[in-house]
């Protein structure tokens, strides 16, 4: 039985997330679909997130069990045929047979957009999130440090989250800019729903003076959600790099 490890690209816009849900769209259905027209019969496939509705994926990676013979590149090939344009396969190749898309996952990298223009740019709707105030990078880069570190961000997950144990270990957190674009990127061993998104939410509370300098390190150790930030829109989200 092979083990085959597959890298995609999506566009969320159109989505309700990656994991399948009974009423609503999602990346995984399309791309079982794919995988079944391809393979011949529906298989179990693994996902190395749950990503949230609109939100997207610069590298994702899926694997997938199967005793069919084709050769990796050609999967590659036969998959995009059957995908829509928002979703591509990037690379396939076999893997280890104990490999999981999720749990052999060292660390994980997102990247949030948000456009500091003072006008809206319609090109990026579904793409960035528009903030026309303005943004001090250097003193959001400066106090987004105190995110790094191994902490409990239960103060850092959605009301909705089901999960336990809350203990993470964020890696790097750098805020920087490139002309209208500032970009928020995060590294940590894994996230908490809605994580990423909240930690961008209190960064731009810090921006606006609500929350005071140097104050997220007590702010974290709280645990208290309604200390931080309010959760940031899904569209500027992107899961940029997966480490295995």
């Amino acid at each position: 039985m092979r083990n085959l490890l597959v890298e995609i690209s999506y566009d969320g816009s159109n989505y309700h997330g990656w994991q399948v849900q009974k009423n609503a769209l999602t990346v995984q259905e399309v791309f079982q679909n794919a995988v079944e027209k391809v393979f011949c019969e529906r298989i179990d496939i693994k996902g190395c997130s749950r990503t949230d509705s609109g939100v997207h994926a610069n590298s994702y990676f899926v694997n997938f069990k199967t005793d069919k013979t084709i050769p990796a590149d050609k999967v590659v090939m036969a998959l995009n045929t059957y995908l829509p344009k928002d979703v591509a396969v990037l690379s396939c190749k076999e893997v280890f047979e104990d490999f999981h898309a999720r749990y052999s996952v060292q660390s994980k990298e997102y990247v949030y957009k948000l456009y500091n223009g003072k006008i809206r740019n319609p090109f990026y709707n579904n793409y960035a999130f528009h903030y026309r105030y303005p943004i001090n990078v250097d003193y959001l880069n400066e106090q987004a440090k105190a995110f790094i570190g191994t902490y409990d961000f239960s103060g850092f997950c959605s009301s909705n989250s089901d999960v336990e144990d809350t203990v993470r270990t964020v890696k790097n957190f750098e805020v920087s800019r490139d002309g209208d674009m500032v970009y928020f990127t995060v590294e940590a061993d894994g996230f908490l729903y809605n994580m990423v998104r909240i930690m961008v939410g209190t960064l731009i509370f810090i921006n606006e003076g609500k929350i005071k300098a140097n104050e997220l390190k007590e702010i974290i150790e709280s645990k208290n959600r309604k200390r931080a930030g309010k959760t940031a829109p899904p569209q500027g989200l992107y899961l940029n790099r997966v480490n295995y």
